[in-house]
């Protein structure tokens, strides 16, 4: 880890460095606040030493200047100090995070620099254990697509946005013609398979931009901002063609036939009774009026 030290004392400096380097640390020393503050902004220290009665951490205001500071991740303050004041104790957050009190042990300072890296471990691993959980409420785990309850309230700002700009905005339902079929003859695994092949020809056939979702089951959607009917109709067309001509087939080699009925539904103004909701009622049914003609095909209406 690097750790930076603030101290302008060499022997008590010195005895830092050595229990530092001694532990695999990587030291940075600065003998001001504005130099420890540069050495702060440009990245990599997560742990400071800094001795009150050396340097000008006090009169410059240099943990709260940290403490209030945008910076990207935690930097934990290990105060040297003769005496911890009432301040300290009051202002736990404008504060350094532990105090180590002269003359500076050895084995005190290993012991607190060890408790300071668990610490900033576990704020770590908690951020990161955040960041999945977030992720897993917003993303289908099977396919990595916005679930259900993501999707819709990015389309319900698509539809807000074309609303406003009164832009036009369609809707792709796309629904597997036979997977009920693939499951029951291949097993629940396969049909995770055949899924995943489809969630990644959709991403490659739809726009960077475009919000793409699994709703439920085998069923998929695309809102499209700013796309009419015909060019709504041409993007589905495209991801027909795509699941139609890959490649899909068992560990025996064995192919397994897989097709895609897709509804679009269009709408060339949005207004304000228009809800996203309509949409996707109507898509479906064009997916269902696609189905019925044979399947493999798109059906295109306007709302």
């Amino acid at each position: 880890m690097k750790i930076l030290v603030l101290n302008n004392d060499l022997m008590e400096r010195s005895v830092i460095q050595q229990v530092l380097q001694r532990n695999g640390h990587e030291v940075v020393t600065a003998e001001n606040s504005q130099s420890a503050w540069h050495s702060l902004q440009s990245g990599g220290v997560r742990f400071v030493i800094a001795d009150r009665a050396t340097t000008d951490i006090d009169s410059a205001q240099f943990i709260q200047r940290v403490r209030t500071a945008r910076l990207p991740y935690y930097v934990y303050i290990l105060l040297i100090t003769a005496k911890v004041q009432d301040t300290d104790i009051t202002t736990p957050r404008a504060g350094a995070d532990d105090y180590l009190h002269k003359p500076i042990v050895p084995i005190e300072l290993k012991s607190r620099v060890g408790i300071g890296e668990r610490i900033l471990s576990l704020g770590d691993n908690l951020l990161q254990a955040k960041d999945t959980l977030e992720k897993l409420a917003m993303y289908d785990p099977l396919t990595k697509l916005l679930n259900e309850k993501a999707f819709l309230t990015a389309s319900r700002g698509e539809m807000e946005r074309a609303r406003r700009a009164q832009a036009p905005l369609s809707l792709i339902a796309l629904d597997v013609d036979n997977f009920k079929a693939i499951n029951d003859r291949h097993g629940e695994a396969v049909g995770n398979d055949v899924l995943n092949v489809i969630a990644q020809v959709i991403r490659e056939k739809s726009r960077p931009y475009d919000g793409v979702g699994r709703f439920e089951g085998d069923m998929f959607l695309i809102i499209l901002p700013g796309v009419i009917g015909p060019d709504a109709e041409k993007i589905a067309e495209r991801i027909l063609k795509g699941v139609y001509g890959t490649n899909v087939s068992l560990l025996d080699g064995t192919a397994i036939n897989v097709q895609v009925s897709a509804g679009v539904a269009s709408a060339v103004r949005i207004t304000a009774s228009t809800e996203v909701e309509l949409l996707i009622q109507k898509a479906s049914e064009a997916v269902a009026q696609s189905k019925r003609a044979g399947g493999n095909q798109v059906h295109l209406v306007y709302i």
